[in-house]
């Protein structure tokens, strides 16, 4: 006997028949405590197996979810779609089917998820497209059938490529394939949707008649020639300024502005496109206090908030230098050496053009053209401004370019005598060859008296 341990005697007599009884009824106590352990162990892993497997059919739902979604804005009923099923109806596995709890699976069809998105993407559809006034209907009629136009050219443009390639005269200039910023694999197709689009997202060439009549011609000059200065100021790009004047003239078409608020507009627009077109763009804090604190910073965002739901957030429009860009590369092909004079004076005679209000009668890309144009008879009187590899990259002939470059030439006579001096004193500095000195040239009109080099 251990040290410690007490046994109680019993206060009956225990018999053989008491014995037996006791003996059976501890050893079911025993099998009941058992079978207890056992179905509780049981029950834990039933539902450890079933917690598991909910959480997996969660988790494989998880990914599918937006697919369900009755929003349709975040949903594409395509072909990636086909196996939608609802999360809901999954049916677990592993876990324990009883006659009292049975698990009662529902099969969902696919097709039928996808026949429900589709009719909500339609009804959506439907009702968004009745809330669109009459006036961006019709807009959107001509901007369809200016697209639906387009193809067509875009054949006639081929067929006209085949037949100037075979042209001795005519010059690749996207034979380098290797350098993979020039884009050489689909430059042209490039090119030709942003010609469409300057069509597109054009101001109102008479807004001064039509919309302004507090602000003149006049005012939006000595604007634009004070942003030149800012650009300078600032070592802006020359993108970030042209792209500053069309932000301001698309507000000026459609939003009568009060003259005290013509420069708050500027310097926003200018925010926006240094913002657009920077890498480093300046803060708001520095136009604030270039204008000398004459508008706060709130103002400022202001402004910035309703030019940029006025258009409606387009912003990637193109300018007289984008095509710049490539139609002075065009001229340099068939020069020996590339001229960085033609370049400048070219960017000089389409910044000229941002300063006069009459030039928002022409596209981006016929001042572009018209600037290479004047600029390559300015330097050489020897030879026609004018050959093959430009008219096939600008697809411009001499005779489309006749009134532009007229009145870029006399906009150039005008210059020395105009009281707007910052574009001229820019370039005036070495860095940019002294374009702005060079003497004007007459034009003849035997350079424009055919309308292809090819007649």
């Amino acid at each position: 006997m251990k040290k410690g341990v007490t046994i109680r005697e019993p206060t009956f007599r225990v018999t053989r028949a008491r014995a037996a009884a006791s003996q059976s009824s501890s050893s079911e106590l025993l099998k009941e405590q058992g079978s207890a352990r056992e179905f509780h162990k049981n029950s834990k892993r039933s539902v450890q197996d079933e917690n598991k497997s909910s959480v997996t059919a969660a988790g494989g739902a998880q990914n599918k979810r937006k697919a369900v979604l009755k929003d349709v804005t975040n949903i594409c009923c395509d072909n990636s779609y086909r196996n939608c099923i609802v999360p809901a109806k999954i049916p677990r596995k592993n876990s324990i089917v009883t006659k009292k709890n049975p698990v009662r699976i529902q099969k969902v069809s696919a097709d039928s998820q996808l026949m429900k998105c589709d009719e909500t993407e339609r009804v959506h559809t439907q009702s968004t497209l009745e809330k669109v006034p009459d006036t961006s209907e019709r807009e959107d009629k001509k901007t369809v059938s200016q697209l639906q136009s387009f193809p067509n050219k875009g054949k006639s443009k081929i067929q006209e490529k085949l037949t100037i390639s075979s042209d001795p005269d005519f010059i690749d200039i996207d034979c380098d394939k290797k350098d993979p910023q020039m884009c050489s694999l689909y430059v042209c197709e490039i090119y030709s949707n942003l010609r469409v689009a300057e069509l597109i997202h054009r101001p109102c060439a008479d807004f001064m008649k039509t919309v302004q009549r507090d602000v003149t011609q006049s005012m939006r000059g000595v604007l634009v020639d004070w942003l030149v200065e800012v650009s300078v100021e600032y070592r802006l790009e020359p993108d970030t300024l042209h792209h500053t004047v069309y932000l301001i003239d698309s507000f000026l078409s459609k939003n009568y502005i009060e003259r005290q608020k013509l420069q708050l507009l500027g310097i926003t627009c200018m925010l926006i496109a240094s913002k657009y077109e920077e890498m480093i763009a300046p803060s708001v804090e520095e136009f604030c206090f270039i204008t000398d604190s004459t508008y706060k910073k709130s103002e400022v965002l202001k402004m910035e908030s309703q030019v940029l739901n006025n258009l409606n957030f387009h912003l990637s429009v193109p300018t007289a230098q984008t095509f710049l860009r490539r139609f002075i590369r065009a001229a340099q092909a068939s020069q020996q050496s590339q001229s960085f004079e033609l370049e400048c004076l070219a960017n000089y005679l389409a910044e000229l053009t941002l300063i006069d209000y009459n030039f928002l009668v022409f596209v981006p890309s016929n001042i572009a053209a018209s600037a290479v144009f004047l600029a390559g008879w300015m330097l050489d009187q020897s030879c026609h401004p004018w050959n093959h590899t430009l008219e096939y990259y600008t697809n411009y002939k001499p005779k489309d370019l006749k009134n532009t470059v007229f009145a870029l030439h006399g906009l150039h006579l005008s210059d020395s005598n105009s009281p707007l001096t910052v574009i001229r004193s820019k370039y005036k500095q070495d860095k940019f060859k002294n374009v702005a000195s060079l003497p004007s040239r007459e034009l003849p009109e035997t350079l424009f008296s055919r309308s292809s080099l090819s007649e």
